[in-house]
């Protein structure tokens, strides 16, 4: 027993001694050397530390400070490692730094004391201006050495050549601000095994630097991701697990060498120019895990064979924006190990096989951006596979975007218990939602906007409390939204219910749980009161009310709500009353308060704006004098259709940046301020419609990339200045209804060759019609009406390229399109006694109008070969001598008007001509046959074929019929032709019953656009 007592007391006398001694190692593995001390503080003294990170670099135990290692058995400082932990994310708005916590500053050769250094990390810190020191070459112990991404620029020293013993090397730049001309000082680094020089500018380094890279026969991992590198030869690096050559420009076939190196594991050929088939044998490769050969663009396989591979460990494969063809096999539901399958922007087709089910790994799938058909299969399998007894148990995004699925959301959707986003946008997708959506309880995203749902909203949505982004925006939805809705929605920030036949049902005193950033309700009844729960949204960035049905006056409270907005769109309702003359929003904002029964003068924004849209209301008074000043970097202008008057203010020439000027139908004076001459970027102008005088700006000629100019029904006066001719691509210019005069210019056919329309219509111009006219081979409007035009048509005329053409609807004219939104052209055509305006079908009209001149000679035979004439109108001029005989080959003609003229001879009958009434051809008193009821002199009454009572008088059933003959001339000539030989002039009925189409289907196109651009906008403005 005393024994025993003798023995522990032994034992425990040896533990405290051994303690003792422990302790008094460890403390003098603490004390590094004077030297190093010292090396180490002057080190410090070189460095800016703003955030006091190297506070404990005090005393003399510096194997304790921050950063500072030091090894165990000797107390040699043998690492620093001083990385910033805390990088700032890409796109951070403080430029010059990564984050807090980094350092800058120099770095001092003092270093050079600590001869046991073997690690040494300054990564992710702010050298800006500095480059890698020299020096750093003489650390010959170092095996670790990671500069990356800390700012560090210039030509990177070969001297780390010398550093033998290197086995880690990251020297990776920030935005290519490092370089190297030859990596032959790579050569002598044989035991490097990990390199990294992503964003090095290696372009200098000629086409053998493989040759270099093959003698580092250690190396396991290369990253030259955006090198700047454009050739590849083979590498023969049989250690080698991690390749990474991303982002470079080899534009080359698929590098076939890289199927030898059966170590590989990750392999990361992204952006690299690679075109050709992909290699099947990639998956027959042992050991990858990581694949990604994304953004190659013309990679092509067909995805049959490809999946058909064993791919035995592949966890990720990343496919996107490339040419895979061909149907996803059944057989993808072998390759158990995927954790991530990306198909984004391909070629796919077919449906999605019901055997991915069994992908029990999978957390990422996206065949978003492809040709997917039929609809989503009604059971996954997978179900007896994965431990959960659900199928892809641990999925956690879906995005099957932008493609054409059809059919119902099966209900296996919503037993997807881990997913997090759930992206089905753009589909056609129909039938209604299902409520088993709601029991997603980790969903933070649901796209299902753009497709054909219907039915009204589940009310389960409101217990997703983890839901941020929320669109459900262009279906056929409808039904009461209540507060049920948003009952758990703590967390919602984007919200989009656009474009349904959705009505908000929620009280006046409803205090939502969200805060949201974008809010978009346009096209669902929200009104008819200005929503009050708005109140409370404090951070609210984007607000969409348009075509809300709101009919109240906004409250004031409202624009002290407005100072964050970046949109702020309330058009399309019935909005009345004032707008506070300041007008707060968030700086660059985008403001529509088009198409409303706004009151009061022009509001103007207390910051810079880029889109300001006041069109179609009732504001009054006049431009403010400093619009310019105040958004000098404006994109778009447009205060149409409102009651302004007063001057152009000059302080417009300062809106530099302007693509649109929209002032059209108010009650402006005075001249165009030459100031304009200054907005370079204009595309469109519309001064229409307005009270303006004196000239033309010899500034206009500045304006060289505008397209669409309207100065119609002014008084503007004088010649057209020849500084017009520099606008080569101006393809409207409508100067009607004004007081020019002098000659049409010959250059304005030599130098505006894109013209489309041209209007000079009841002006002062006189002489002759320029013969080069053809050159003007877009033209298809040429109105010179009501002028003092005198000689002859000239015969060219009949080389008009674009009237001999069929016209396209859906050629539908707009300019200056921004974010959305974008000024439409318009037109006045002036068609049997009326003037009918056209602006989403004007691609369908092909006129000539050169009435009410003093013209004289004949009817040019040319003329019957421009085909797609629509409208042709010579009345009220001097023209003489018979009608050509194929004018009836005009088989596009729906409106002709020879009358008050001094034609001759027999009417030509057959085609078009049979549509015609007497009125086309009457005051020709030399003029016989039908339609008029002079007879030629060898006719006789009896065989005269008698006119159809319903050409004599237009009744109710005429207003109807040309509709259907509208609907059948898009389909042939044929019918039309017979048809119009009953019925009277058909092209007026036609064309207003296709504009009235077409507005329909514009009024969707346009609200399509809105959201793609994250801005919802509506065209299509009623006059």
């Amino acid at each position: 027993m005393r024994a025993h007592k003798v023995i522990a007391s032994a034992i425990v006398v040896l533990l405290i001694r051994s303690v003792i001694l422990f302790s008094y190692a460890n403390d003098a593995g603490k004390k590094c050397t004077r030297s190093e001390l010292e090396a180490l503080l002057n080190f410090r003294e070189g460095l800016v530390d703003p955030e006091d990170r190297l506070s404990s670099w005090k005393g003399n135990k510096c194997c304790q400070w921050h950063g500072i290692g030091c090894d165990n058995s000797t107390g040699a400082v043998n690492k620093i490692d001083l990385h910033n932990p805390y990088p700032l994310s890409y796109g951070h708005d403080q430029p010059g730094r990564y984050g807090f916590w980094n350092l800058s500053g120099e770095i001092r050769p003092s270093l050079l004391k600590l001869k046991s250094l073997i690690y040494f990390d300054l990564s992710y810190n702010t050298f800006t201006e500095n480059k890698v020191p020299e020096f750093i070459g003489l650390l010959r112990n170092l095996r670790y050495l990671n500069l990356s991404t800390a700012g560090f620029s210039g030509r990177i020293p070969q001297s780390i050549g010398n550093l033998s013993h290197l086995q880690y090397l990251d020297v990776s730049s920030n935005f290519g601000s490092l370089n190297v001309q030859t990596l032959e000082w790579l050569t002598k680094i044989r035991y490097l095994k990990h390199l990294k020089m992503n964003n090095v500018d290696l372009s200098q380094v000629g086409p053998n630097w493989w040759e270099m890279l093959n003698n580092l026969t250690s190396l396991t991992m290369l990253h030259l991701s955006s090198c700047g590198l454009s050739t590849l030869s083979p590498v023969d690096l049989p250690a080698l697990s991690d390749l990474d050559l991303s982002m470079n420009s080899f534009d080359s076939k698929f590098p076939d060498w890289v199927l030898n190196l059966t170590r590989l594991s990750s392999i990361d050929l992204s952006s690299c120019g690679f075109y050709g088939r992909v290699p099947l044998s990639l998956g027959e490769l042992p050991n990858l895990r990581y694949l990604s050969l994304a953004m190659n663009n013309n990679l092509t396989v067909s995805c049959t064979q490809l999946f058909k591979g064993s791919w035995p460990k592949i966890e990720v494969l990343d496919f996107a924006s490339n040419k895979l063809h061909g149907k996803i096999p059944a057989a993808i539901g072998n390759i158990t190990s995927l954790t991530s399958l990306n198909l984004f922007q391909n070629n796919v087709e077919g449906g999605i096989p019901g055997s991915i089910g069994k992908l029990c790994n999978l957390k990422f799938l996206s065949i978003s951006g492809n040709n997917m058909t039929g609809s989503l299969p009604e059971v996954l399998e997978g179900v007896d596979t994965c431990v959960s007894n659900s199928p892809m148990p641990n999925l956690e995004r879906l995005s099957l975007t932008n493609n054409k699925l059809v059919g119902r959301l099966p209900e296996w959707v919503g037993q997807l218990g881990n997913l997090e986003e759930l992206e089905l946008d753009y589909n056609q997708l129909h039938g209604p939602i299902p409520t088993s959506l709601g029991r997603l309880q980790r969903l933070t995203s649901l796209g299902l906007g753009r497709n054909k749902f219907n039915g009204t909203l589940p009310e389960s949505f409101g217990q997703l409390s983890e839901l941020t982004n929320f669109d459900v925006s262009f279906n056929d939805l409808s039904g009461i939204v209540s507060e049920a809705h948003f009952l758990k929605l703590s967390k919602l920030t984007f919200f989009h219910l656009s474009s349904n036949s959705l009505i908000l049902h929620l009280k006046d005193d409803w205090i939502p749980p969200f805060q949201v950033r974008n809010l978009d309700l346009g096209s669902c009844q929200v009104g008819p009161f200005f929503p009050n729960w708005l109140k409370t949204q404090k951070n609210i960035n984007f607000l969409d009310l348009s075509n809300a049905s709101i009919s109240d006056s906004i409250p004031f409270w409202f624009w002290d709500t407005t100072f964050n907005l970046s949109l702020l769109n309330i058009s399309l309702n019935q909005i009345h009353g004032q707008v506070p003359s300041l007008l707060h929003v968030a700086p660059f904002a985008d403001v529509d308060l088009s198409s409303n029964l706004f009151e009061g003068p022009i509001p103007l924004p207390s910051v810079e704006v880029e889109l300001f849209y006041l069109s179609f209301n009732k504001f009054s008074g006049v431009i403010p004098y400093n619009i310019g000043k105040i958004m000098p970097n404006l994109n778009f202008l447009s205060l149409a259709s409102n009651r302004l008057s007063g001057e152009i203010p000059s302080s417009i020439g300062e809106m530099v940046l302007l693509e649109v000027i929209d002032l059209l139908n108010n009650s402006l004076i005075g001249s165009i301020p030459p100031s304009i001459g200054n907005c370079l970027y204009l595309k469109a102008l519309d001064l229409g419609y307005n009270n303006l005088s004196g000239v033309i700006p010899e500034s206009f000629g500045n304006l060289h990339f505008l397209q669409s100019l309207h100065l119609d029904d002014n008084n503007f006066s004088g010649e057209l200045p020849s500084s017009l001719k520099n606008l080569s691509r101006l393809e409207t210019m409508d100067l009607a209804n004004n007081k020019f005069s002098g000659d049409i210019p010959p250059w304005l056919a030599n130098h505006l060759t894109a013209l489309k329309i041209l209007s000079l219509r009841s002006n002062s111009f006189s002489g002759r019609i320029p013969t080069n006219f053809p050159g003007l081979s877009n033209l298809q409007v040429l109105d010179l009406a009501l002028n003092n035009l005198s000689g002859m048509i000239p015969t060219n005329l009949g080389n008009l390229t674009a009237m001999s053409k069929d016209r396209i609807v859906n050629q539908y004219r707009f300019y200056g399109v921004y974010r959305g939104i974008y000024y439409k052209e318009r037109l006045f055509v002036y068609i049997e006694g009326r003037f009918l305006q056209y602006t989403k079908t004007l691609s369908l009209v092909a006129y000539m109008d050169l009435s009410k001149n003093s013209l004289h000679g004949h009817f040019p035979v040319e003329l019957t070969r421009l085909i797609g004439l629509v409208f042709l109108n010579l009345s009220r001029n001097q023209i003489g001598g018979a009608l050509p005989e194929n004018i009836s080959s005009l088989v596009q003609l729906g409106s002709l008007d020879l009358s008050s003229n001094k034609f001759s001879g027999r009417i030509p009958v057959g085609g078009q001509m049979t549509t015609f009434g007497g009125s086309s051809f009457s005051g020709n008193p030399n003029l016989c046959g039908p339609p008029l009821a002079v007879n030629c002199g060898s006719d006789s009454s009896d065989n005269k074929p008698p006119l159809p009572n319903d050409v004599k008088a237009e009744s109710d059933d005429d207003k109807w019929f040309p509709l259907s003959i509208g609907l059948g001339f898009a389909i042939g000539i044929l019918v039309p032709s017979m048809i119009m030989w009953i019925r009277r002039p058909w092209g007026d009925a036609y064309f207003k019953y296709v504009e009235s189409v077409v507005h329909r289907i514009e009024r969707v196109k346009t609200k399509t656009a809105q959201i793609t651009v994250t801005y919802t906008s509506r065209t299509g403005r009623p006059s």
